[in-house]
């Protein structure tokens, strides 16, 4: 199979409601769609940037910049077997995670499509539908952040995650248990702690929560074990896994007993198809974060997500939960808490063309 056309999408959508996290507030994604061609077929998968430096080091601009310059010259013409391979054609090109994760990804579902089978399939999958949870943001009030967690659990989902920051916390997760009593809860503290605040996640211990997500450093793997030491409440890490080898030393180390798997994260669906089979050999949970994707990267995350090793509900919400119009037909729709998981081949949704045009702010494309 050759690589004949690959074309970058800019497109900035705005959000049903603002998500604010202990690093910022998104009211829209500003984000990169890409698209390879062969064979008269085409795959699609997206690069969930951010449009600061706040979750990891990757902006809109540095991976719209490090796609075209770097990384499409070096794979457009390229004559494949599987996507395996694309990895290694920019091996040199160090970090650019989220960048790579959009590249590989299309040629994934372009694979898929070609073959006639579902990304699922292709990547091993399992399962038929998966179950689901919400990622909740930091809210104005308490009370705010209650009636909002009432609501989706009365759509379904299995899991609730709120995110905390300094000042955000423990009452806040004391109120939730108060409220709604043992619900399947868990926090993300997205790296906002230091272990001079153990003595605030000793008190999170108390709540029977499903995991503490990565509450120091986006870095860090060493501190995380001396905290995990301390806490009945199992550690995970989210920011600090972004190779099979630092899941590796993690787990050796103890610094987490729960690993999330964000495609993009990781560099694309080849590493995290890694993560995802050491952490199964080793009986780790794993489950499958979001970076508030289009359809199109959650379509991916679901197909990931139908693997065996994924025993925890992931954020995969439905479409409506962040857009008012995906980009996608059907859109992602959760019922009873679960998605079901699309057999057609590729992704399994329709790329809706016409709906990308209304929130397109550049396009390049290039030809092999």
């Amino acid at each position: 199979m050759k690589i004949e056309q690959i074309r970058l999408l800019n497109i900035k959508m705005p959000l049903v409601s603002p998500f604010e996290t202990s690093f910022g507030r998104e009211t829209g994604r500003n984000t990169i769609l890409v698209a390879v061609s062969s064979e008269g077929l085409t795959g699609w998968a997206e690069a969930p940037t951010m449009s600061a430096p706040l979750y990891n080091e990757e902006t809109t601009e540095t991976a719209w910049h490090i796609m075209r310059d770097f990384l499409v010259p070096r794979i457009i013409g390229m004559k494949f077997v599987h996507p395996r391979e694309i990895p290694a054609a920019y091996r040199e090109i160090r970090g650019n995670h989220i960048a790579k994760s959009g590249i590989e990804g299309a040629v994934w579902d372009l694979y898929a499509r070609v073959r006639g089978i579902s990304l699922s399939r292709s990547l091993g999958g399992t399962r038929d539908r998966i179950a689901v949870g919400v990622s909740l943001g930091i809210e104005e009030s308490v009370e705010r952040l209650l009636r909002k967690i009432e609501r989706f659990l009365g759509e379904g989902y299995r899991k609730i995650k709120v995110k905390i920051k300094p000042g955000w916390d423990a009452h806040v997760v004391e109120a939730i248990r108060r409220e709604f009593g043992q619900i399947p809860l868990m926090v993300d503290a997205n790296s906002a702690y230091s272990l001079g605040h153990a003595d605030l996640f000793k008190k999170l211990d108390q709540f029977g929560l499903i995991m503490i997500e990565q509450p120091l450093e986006h870095d860090d793997i060493v501190e995380h074990a001396i905290l995990q030491r301390q806490l009945r409440t199992p550690i995970c890490l989210d920011e600090s896994i972004l190779h099979a080898k630092d899941a590796r030393n993690a787990l050796d180390l103890g610094s987490a007993r729960i690993i999330n798997i964000k495609v993009s994260r990781v560099g694309g669906m080849t590493e995290a198809l890694a993560i995802h089979d050491l952490c199964l050999a080793r009986g780790v949970p794993v489950w499958c974060g979001g970076m508030l994707e289009t359809g199109i990267g959650r379509a991916h995350n679901i197909a990931l997500a139908s693997l065996e090793g994924f025993t925890i509900p992931g954020d995969t919400s439905a479409s409506s939960r962040y857009f008012e119009r995906d980009i996608i037909e059907p859109e992602v729709m959760v019922k009873e808490g679960y998605i079901e998981v699309p057999s057609g081949p590729g992704i399994g949704y329709a790329v809706r063309e016409d709906l990308i045009r209304r929130f397109l702010v550049r396009e390049e494309v290039f030809r092999g």
